[in-house]
């Protein structure tokens, strides 16, 4: 299990490239010897392999180093860290690989023969100290940018999350105006007509029940988002008897589509308490959908409202709230004045298989 001070980093695969580093190690030691003459191909196959293998022991020894986050996020502290050990590393080295050597060789019969001990330690101390200085280097900034990367991605991740819990503290906003409007028109129907009453609690609780079904989710598909509209528009055309007649012009395309919960319901509310409550005529109104040019188009109009007389309030506000958190600039909410008169209401969306098409305004 990895520490929460270290960076998660694949041993595999850095067990991976050490083995092929030092196969590349013991093909150019090969060639070297046989330009050089020799004769005994196993030899230099012999001196890269316990090299190898001393030097990918000491690499796994100081991998909790190497990787240690808090030692990263001060470079200096982690390469102080680092050569501090450098010493010991490097006299470690030669004493256990050229060990390993004479004990191989003697195995076979045969005797190991190198510099003196003192010249042999300078030497490849001086060459380890490279060595490991550019490796200790290359290490760093490949554990930088996973740092970084994980950083980015946490940073995302903590974005997502406020952006999610937003949009839950907007939907929530939006369910008691919702039923505060809805408890007003069944009060309204019960002194004039306990039938139509007894049909909108029925009408209602099969939008609560949708509504429960859906939980705390933030988007749905058109198809779900009608069915509530549905519902809703029958619950104010009881209340409004002979007062409204609403006409549904749905592109069946459309329907698998994905939008924001009870969209459509804020802005056929707002119709509803801006132009039906207001004039005793008769308004038609028309719930139109289309699916053009990866654009969904969702509209509602009406042939009586005035937008003088129909301000902003908080179910618009707040749908203009969760456009932007949940779409940015791939969402756009509009209403404008129909002439001779009525109020169009429109909201766009880019569709997500082309979250790149501009939305036309």
């Amino acid at each position: 299990m990895k520490t929460s001070d270290q960076l998660s980093v694949d041993k595999k695969s850095a067990f991976g490239g050490t083995v092929l580093f030092w196969a590349l190690m013991v093909a150019v030691a090969v060639q070297d010897y046989q330009r050089a003459g020799g004769k005994h191909l196993w030899e230099p196959v012999l001196w890269e392999s316990s090299s190898a293998l001393v030097g990918t022991i000491i690499f796994y020894l100081q991998w909790p180093l190497l990787t240690n986050k808090s030692l990263l996020q001060t470079p200096r502290r982690w390469f102080f860290r680092l050569l501090t050990y450098l010493p010991l590393v490097c006299i470690s080295f030669v004493c256990v690989t050229f060990s390993i050597r004479h004990g191989l060789y003697a195995l076979i019969g045969d005797t190991y023969s190198h510099d003196p001990w003192l010249e042999v330690i300078v030497y490849e101390s001086i060459k380890l100290s490279i060595f490991f200085g550019l490796f200790y280097v290359v290490v760093f900034g490949v554990q930088s940018y996973m740092f970084l990367v994980e950083e980015k991605a946490n940073a995302e991740r903590a974005t997502r999350l406020l952006q999610q819990a937003h949009i839950q503290r907007l939907s929530q906003q939006i369910q008691p105006h919702f039923l505060f409007n809805a408890l007003n028109t069944i009060s309204s129907l019960m002194y004039s007509d306990l039938k139509a009453a007894d049909t909108a609690i029925t009408r209602l609780a099969e939008l609560l029940r949708h509504t429960l079904d859906l939980g705390e989710q933030t988007e749905t598909t058109f198809a779900r988002e009608l069915e509530l509209l549905r519902a809703f528009a029958e619950l104010m055309q009881l209340r409004f008897v002979d007062r409204v007649s609403i006409e549904w012009q749905i592109d069946p395309r459309s329907l698998t589509c994905k939008v924001p919960t009870m969209c459509l319901q804020v802005l056929l509310e707002n119709t509803f308490k801006h132009t039906v409550e207001k004039r005793s005529a008769k308004t038609h109104i028309v719930i139109r959908t289309s699916s053009n040019e990866n654009i969904l188009s969702l509209i509602v109009e009406d042939n009586m409202g005035n937008l003088g007389q129909n301000p902003s309030g908080i179910g618009l506000n707040n749908l203009r709230q969760r456009l932007t958190v949940m779409y940015g600039g791939h969402a756009s909410f509009q209403i404008t004045q129909s002439l001779p008169a009525g109020v169009r209401s429109e909201i766009r969306i880019a569709l997500q298989d082309s979250a790149n098409s501009a939305l036309i305004a």
